[in-house]
């Protein structure tokens, strides 16, 4: 792909849930899909064959990794309720990740679309615009080495971690300083449940690359998982300022204040997180009324349900919230 070509987000457009078969249980029986749509028609020269979409949870997991064309479609199947990042990489270079999340009433699967679309552009020629995230986080391998990391890949996708571990293993023996090898060892360690090591490795790519995002989100997550809030908010506060507009870093510093009893800090994030994101980061709504009950602000505490279920207005849990808010509200 040219060097000198951004890829740059336009629109991520999200479809109504779409309520599927009935099942005896909701948990893994859920569908993510949708069309991506990659406008390549602004740049000369070579451009990228495939896109990478990986779908990761909130503990820093990959549950799944697709490649699609410019006019391609995802689908993950099997899927549990929650919370989601989907990515989408070119080159093994993020340049795109949004908050999805899987919601569905209890009994019954859903099949929720979400389309991606995507622009590319030419890069101005100031210093100031050529310098993105993007091209700061490529690293070029040896023929020899792409070759392990992209067969690591595979494996990890088919959950073949043991094999997963061994192909990057031997790809950091001959390049110790391929910071995205170590982040992506450090999350197959993660899916084996081997959580100081994982952190070991995310700790080992910030070693080379202190500001390499996806390394810093994903030990915060971790961090977060094991309840380690207090050392959760310097990757977390790091990641912030690689990226001061990603959603996804102010909910978990949020989250992180609020599990420290900072709900000043807390606040600030969690609605930072909701003005970026307002869909996608609806769950934010429950976090700060789960703050405002505590402090007894119940009147701030409806007006947070309010609005989430404004936005998910399918909420298993809905009646629950519905008489919280006829018995506090003013």
């Amino acid at each position: 792909m040219n060097s000198k070509v951004v890829l740059i987000v336009l629109m991520i457009l999200s479809a109504a849930p779409v309520t599927g078969r009935l099942l005896g249980q909701t948990t893994g029986s859920n569908i993510l899909y949708g069309d991506v749509t990659v406008d390549e028609g602004k740049v000369a020269g070579s451009k990228a064959n495939t896109y990478d979409i990986i779908l990761i949870n909130l503990y820093g997991q990959v549950i799944g990794r697709q490649k699609v064309s410019s006019t391609g479609r995802y689908r993950f199947t099997n899927l549990e309720t929650g919370h989601y990042d989907l990515v989408v990489e070119v080159e093994n270079v993020e340049i795109s990740r949004t908050r999805v999340e899987i919601m569905s009433p209890p009994g019954n699967a859903t099949d929720i679309r979400h389309d991606i679309s995507l622009g590319l552009r030419p890069t101005s020629a100031s210093p100031a615009k050529s310098a993105s995230v993007s091209a700061a986080d490529f690293y070029q391998r040896s023929s020899a080495n792409q070759k392990l990391f992209d067969k690591a890949q595979v494996a990890t996708d088919k959950k073949k971690y043991e094999e997963a571990q061994g192909l990057l293993n031997q790809l950091l023996a001959n390049d110790a300083n391929d910071f995205q090898a170590w982040t992506e060892l450090g999350t197959v360690k993660l899916m084996q449940q081997n959580l100081n090591d994982a952190e070991k490795d995310y700790l080992q790519a910030l070693q080379v690359r202190p500001k390499f995002l996806l390394a810093l989100m994903n030990l915060g997550r971790l961090r977060v998982a094991q309840k380690k809030y207090e050392e959760s908010l310097e990757p977390l506060t790091r990641a912030l300022e690689v990226q001061p507009t990603s959603a996804n870093v102010n909910f978990l510093l949020g989250e992180s204040y609020l599990q420290l009893k900072k709900g000043s800090k807390a606040v600030v994030y969690l609605y930072e997180a909701l003005k970026l994101d307002p869909v996608g980061m609806a769950q934010a709504h429950l976090r700060l009324a789960a703050l405002y009950n505590a402090a007894g602000l119940k009147d701030k505490a409806v007006i947070e349900y309010e609005e989430f279920l404004k936005k998910k207005p399918d909420y298993p849990d809905r009646k629950k919230l519905e008489q919280y808010i006829s018995q506090n509200k003013k």
